[in-house]
């Protein structure tokens, strides 16, 4: 079992020397239970969270079920056709009153005691209401709980607990921009398929992050899927790849060289048919988007990391994928994809089998970056309570003297994910949580003009 240090909240865990050109993690932060709590309580209940696409609940009456920092919701769209998120709680005495995963109800009944509600959060029946001296009163006072915010950008649906955050593209700054290029790949738009790929990884949810962003380890971790690639054809190279900041803890890969994208950019494995599609599409968002524009949508492939707990890869198909923090060594993560509303039937099976065999659970990358930081969570436990404290540390500096240099960074360099830690010090532990040794360059990767 994973062992916390004593007192570990009130230790540094960034330790920044821009003499040296080093970065650390402190390993307590990926261990400890306390600094878990912390979290959950500066992050997960202050800010926004990624909660779901509106095409998950297409029609009215449609309804998902899950958890967002450990907090059970209801996700519908409700009879007239609003998206809802409620609390997945009866107001009557706390019983979850949604047991099911997903599903088509105008109510929600509580097995308990047979209270019911409209999934507009109003109450529609309560049993023996002669019990109740003031019916109206209580039907006011017991109706279904909201989130207290929820905003939509491009259908990505985010919900806070916090009623005070600040607007949604506030949060999102430029990571809304690399939103809405998703869904200007296609003039249908887009929307997720049904189903929902689920799994659960013995490690640190912030290890997800870090792998996401982590373009370093590509050719190692994925040696087989590299070979595969080359085989076909495929020149895989890293060069005139980038890493960009995009402020709030948000970060983005671009990456040009490591597989083509379904009707964006074609490889000779997916075959002559698809080429012709991928050109007549080329040139359609061209005249719909300019070529400038067109450019950045379709001839880059992207990971977009939304803190905190948001990814989207834009890589060979469209995947999303959502964190969510059970305890300090245990994660679990759900994953959708996105394809266009309408699509030739064999650009669909090729873009499924492409998606299935990388990103998918059981494809040539997933398993095996889950390995990746699995071992990391069993590994930094050699070092936990190491009286040579200095040792207890993991090193991020690839990369910095680029920073110093104002040198845009590469994607297989670090800076994407010193930008994450950067935010997440400030925003779980302040000051207190950072040591800086000399003079830190007053910006960091910028974003660009896209537009």
């Amino acid at each position: 079992m994973p062992r916390a240090a004593t007192d570990s909240t009130s230790e540094p865990m960034l330790v920044e020397d821009w003499d040296q050109l080093t970065f650390r993690v402190n390993r307590e932060a990926y261990r400890s239970p306390e600094i878990f709590e912390r979290e959950l309580d500066a992050i997960w209940q202050q800010t926004w969270l990624y909660l779901g696409h509106e095409t998950e609940v297409p029609n009215p009456n449609d309804f998902k079920s899950r958890s967002l920092g450990g907090r059970p919701l209801i996700f519908c769209r409700d009879s007239e056709g609003q998206v809802r998120a409620w609390l997945n709680s009866c107001p009557h005495r706390g019983t979850i009153l949604c047991r099911e995963n997903e599903g088509s109800s105008r109510r929600f009944q509580c097995f308990y005691h047979a209270w019911t509600f409209n999934n507009d959060g109003t109450v529609a029946a309560i049993p023996d209401v002669e019990a109740y001296e003031d019916f109206e009163s209580l039907s006011q006072s017991m109706m279904l709980r909201s989130v207290p915010r929820l905003e939509i950008h491009e259908g990505y649906v985010f919900v806070s607990f916090n009623p005070d955050v600040p607007p949604l593209l506030e949060h999102l700054g430029d990571a809304a921009d690399y939103m809405t290029m998703i869904e200007q790949q296609h003039a249908c738009g887009v929307t997720t398929l049904p189903g929902v790929q689920q799994y659960s990884v013995r490690g640190n949810w912030k290890l997800g992050v870090e792998n996401a962003m982590d373009g370093y380890h590509f050719a190692p971790t994925h040696n087989t899927f590299v070979g595969y690639l080359r085989e076909t054809g495929f020149a895989v190279t890293d060069e005139g790849q980038y890493a960009y900041n995009l402020g709030n803890g948000h970060s983005l890969l671009v990456l040009t060289g490591h597989g083509g994208r379904i009707s964006m950019v074609w490889e000779p494995r997916f075959g002559e048919d698809e080429r012709i599609r991928t050109e007549e599409h080329r040139a359609e968002m061209v005249e719909r988007l300019g070529e400038k524009r067109a450019h950045y949508v379709a001839d880059e492939s992207h990971i977009l990391f939304v803190f905190p707990n948001l990814l989207l890869f834009d890589i060979e198909g469209l995947s999303i994928r959502q964190l969510e923090p059970v305890a300090a060594d245990h994660t679990k993560v759900r994953a959708w994809q996105l394809v266009p509303r309408e699509e030739d039937p064999a650009a669909r099976a090729l873009r499924m089998k492409t998606v299935v065999s990388f990103v998918g659970p059981g494809g040539l990358a997933t398993p095996d970056d889950i390995e990746a930081y699995e071992a990391v969570q069993r590994g930094i436990d050699a070092t936990a309570h190491e009286r040579r404290a200095e040792l207890d540390f993991s090193d991020m500096s690839r990369g910095m003297g680029d920073e110093v240099k104002g040198v845009q960074g590469r994607s297989i360099d670090e800076g994407a994910m010193r930008g994450f830690w950067r935010e997440w010090a400030a925003v779980v532990g302040g000051d207190d949580y950072v040591k800086i040794t000399g003079e830190r360059p007053a910006e960091f990767l910028e974003g660009r003009d896209v537009r």
